[in-house]
């Protein structure tokens, strides 16, 4: 697409465990992200998520795949070229307090990144740092504050501030409001959607709550052990799941109307381990609608309507 800025293709993530075997946390997983969109990762914990954003953003190095950023393959990425791309591409991180250092004050945390990159001046840095933390909703008498001094809200708007200084195009957002309360992952969610407005940046979002994902997402990618599964703009994902496993995340999905009833789809056993993958499809083990097709071969995602892909040999059948 004309206005897609970063994508991976087949990107994969191998890690070794004992005696030498091969645990693939990300397998053969592609996905395009566009000017000023929100993309999210969904699924459940350890489904490879996190590694999937660490790798697309190679703060770990992917075993194989491809990583393309405005057309430039970012793999080849060396010295400045690589600099330049950190630049453009930020984190968030789940956990705000063991991201920031306790012996920093915060509005030297936020300017660290202006000297890393050796932008602006004494006085220029200042001025952009408390324009930046301003904008987060830090108060001017905060900034000579530690982290410990905030609450876990107020510290992921720092986290949020420190990645917005270097005006970057992405934002990788990795489970930025499971730790905080209900009213204040609404809080941080609309400032997120600010944000987007105000800096035109485009979001990679990872996250394991479908209603989260619901709000803020223009696109939805389900994962399920290192794959995914299903593929969809986020109204037509949550109106109508093709696949097996998003239709039982959907379906834990708390209702606010009390008068509405759905069926809840229970998921019986484990997650496989990633040690010992089932043959073929690997929701076959979970899936109500199993077939020996299942286990004999893995399913492509294909494109079944529009935007809309999938991965399952029932669909449609």
């Amino acid at each position: 697409m004309e206005d897609t800025i970063f994508s991976v293709k087949n990107l994969t993530k191998e890690f070794y465990s004992g005696r030498k075997k091969i645990i693939k946390a990300v397998n053969n997983v592609s996905f395009e992200l566009r000017e000023k969109e929100t993309y999210s990762l969904v699924g459940e914990s350890g489904c490879g998520k996190s590694t999937t954003g660490r790798a697309a953003l190679r703060l770990i190095e992917p075993t194989s795949g491809e990583i393309m950023y405005h057309g430039r393959d970012a793999m080849k990425f060396k010295g400045k070229e690589m600099l330049d791309f950190r630049r453009r591409m930020q984190m968030v991180f789940q956990d705000p307090y063991s991201s920031l250092n306790p012996r920093m004050t915060i509005d030297k945390i936020v300017e660290e990144p202006l000297i890393i990159h050796k932008l602006g001046n004494k006085a220029e840095r200042e001025a952009k740092v408390a324009e930046i933390l301003s904008k987060v909703g830090i108060r001017r008498d905060q900034f000579k504050r530690y982290p410990h001094e905030f609450s876990g809200g107020q510290k992921q708007r720092i986290s949020m501030a420190r990645a917005l200084i270097l005006n970057p195009e992405i934002i990788v957002c990795d489970e930025p409001v499971s730790a905080l309360d209900v009213s204040i992952q609404a809080q941080v969610l609309n400032l997120l959607k600010k944000l987007q407005d105000d800096y035109n940046v485009s979001y990679l979002f990872i996250s394991h709550d479908m209603s989260v994902v619901k709000y803020i997402s223009d696109r939805i990618g389900v994962m399920y052990l290192g794959n995914i599964v299903e593929e969809a703009d986020a109204e037509d994902l949550f109106a109508n799941p093709l696949h097996p496993y998003t239709q039982a995340l959907l379906s834990a999905v708390p209702e606010a109307d009390p008068d509405i009833r759905k069926e809840r789809i229970t998921l019986h056993g484990e997650i496989p381990s990633p040690l010992n993958v089932p043959s073929g499809c690997p929701f076959r083990t979970r899936c109500r609608y199993a077939t020996e097709e299942c286990a004999m071969s893995k399913p492509e995602l294909r494109t079944v309507d529009g935007s809309h892909r999938v991965a399952c040999h029932n669909y449609n059948k």
